[in-house]
């Protein structure tokens, strides 16, 4: 079984912009917290300049850092007999999932919280998450649900599936963006 691939996100701009609106944070406030000017921060998400790759964890990090414990989403999610998980947008850390995606992923329904599933990502997924970076997605308030078909991966920490995967926006009563990922009719059928 294959080991998950550590990468970083497409799109951080758009993402980094989604976030901090999500937060009100003004992009002088975020720049101060990173020790920068509030031009490079809007250059950052204008995607004309790219930060290194600790500065963009330390951003997503930062503006994920108090994310609250949607109790009543997470509660909806974890008792769905649908097949589905809940990530938060900014590094796919995954805040819940259903029993079926457990049995999907043979893993108990709490042993990937927290856990970024971005390394397990098929080439598909990274392909579809490539193509939000020019879309609507990040800019749109509550964009179009994305489907997309995808393959099958198995890792040691879980198995992907093939078949379809929408992904719909969700906020948290904090206003964080979230990302509700459910098993669909994939598109190829």
């Amino acid at each position: 079984m294959p080991e998950p691939m550590l990468r970083d996100l497409p799109g951080f701009g758009p993402r980094l912009r989604r976030l901090r609106r999500a937060r009100s944070m003004k992009q002088a406030a975020l720049a101060e917290a990173l020790d920068t000017s509030q031009a490079t921060v809007s250059r950052w998400e204008a995607g004309t300049q790219l930060p290194d790759g600790a500065t963009r964890r330390r951003a997503l990090e930062l503006l994920t850092r108090d994310v609250c414990d949607d109790a009543v989403l997470r509660r909806l999610v974890e008792h769905s007999s649908d097949c589905l998980h809940l990530v938060d947008e900014a590094n796919h850390v995954c805040l819940a999932y259903s029993p079926s995606r457990a049995r999907q992923w043979r893993q108990s329904q709490r042993a990937l919280l927290g856990q970024s599933l971005w390394p397990y990502a098929t080439v598909e997924i990274q392909a579809a998450e490539a193509a939000l970076d020019g879309s609507d997605w990040w800019e749109s308030q509550t964009p179009n649900p994305r489907l997309f078909h995808t393959s099958r991966r198995v890792y040691d920490a879980l198995t992907v599936v093939e078949g379809g995967l929408l992904w719909e926006r969700l906020y948290l009563s904090d206003g964080t963006p979230v990302r509700l990922c459910s098993q669909a009719q994939s598109p190829h059928n």
